[in-house]
């Protein structure tokens, strides 16, 4: 299991490959049914990729992916790929850099291995269960911040409505990049102080930035506190709050007061 990692880097660098060849070149886009959003060409051939490559390498893992229809045999593997082939495809699609690949191992409902590669930004964040979080190789760090007026946030502009937060919505800058799992990662390095997400969140969004995060020492729950298991039979956690460990009990405070 010690090579799950190296593993998943390889595999997402050879994500990356693929998704530069359409980047930018009017690749093929679809929609997909009940507003799921739309998905193109290089998703669909980043998946099969990754799922060749990965399911190859480790034949008795379980399978969740974005671009995989639902296998109900994965909530029987102990060990599961947990994938979004192109998180962000709505800014891939704009001709945007911040798109990722994130890609996680799930042991028994936990996140053991992680990576969110950003080929167009020359970006890797990895990271294995106990042996921290790292960016291109060298070591990260959430950030020490401890009062939230003025914090670095990211977060859409309705996550700020006053209707969610009844203790009072915090006095905190605000910023938004269109990857779920680029957020995550941004607060693991420290760039940002938090990042909030209120509508469902799917696990193939937040289950590699979550380990990241962690690792780097950001607290990862849902929207209410907790963090339920991974591979779950939605596929979805209610929302995702990640911050540095002085700012995610005062965010919590906010939301619950």
């Amino acid at each position: 299991m010690a090579d799950d990692l190296p593993l998943l880097e390889e595999a997402a660098r050879a994500a990356g490959d693929i998704a530069l060849r359409h980047f930018r070149a009017a690749p093929q886009v679809w929609h997909k049914p009940d507003g799921q959003g739309p998905v193109t060409e290089a998703d669909l051939e980043v998946n099969a990729m990754l799922e060749a490559r990965l399911r190859t390498a480790r034949p008795g893992y379980g399978w969740m992916s974005e671009e995989t229809p639902d296998d109900p045999a994965r909530m029987s593997a102990g060990t599961l790929f947990v994938i979004d082939p192109i998180d962000g495809t709505r800014a891939f699609i704009d001709g945007q850099e911040a798109f990722a690949h994130a890609l996680a191992v799930v042991r028994d409902g936990e996140v053991t291995a992680a990576v969110v590669h950003m080929p167009a930004l020359g970006l890797t964040y990895a990271a294995a269960a106990g042996q921290g979080a790292r960016v291109n190789g060298a070591p990260i760090t959430a950030s020490r911040a401890t009062m939230l007026d003025g914090a670095q946030v990211l977060a859409n502009r309705v996550t700020f409505d006053p209707g969610n937060w009844p203790g009072g919505v915090p006095e905190a800058a605000r910023a938004y990049r269109p990857s779920l799992a680029y957020r995550l990662c941004l607060v693991a390095e420290g760039r940002f102080d938090a990042m909030v997400t209120l509508r469902d969140a799917w696990e193939w969004d937040i289950a590699a930035g979550t380990l990241i995060a962690r690792e780097a020492g950001a607290i990862v729950t849902d929207a209410g506190g907790a963090m339920p298991p991974f591979n779950s039979i939605r596929r979805q956690h209610p929302g995702c709050i990640a911050a540095a460990p002085g700012l995610h009990p005062l965010l919590m405070a906010r939301r619950a007061a």
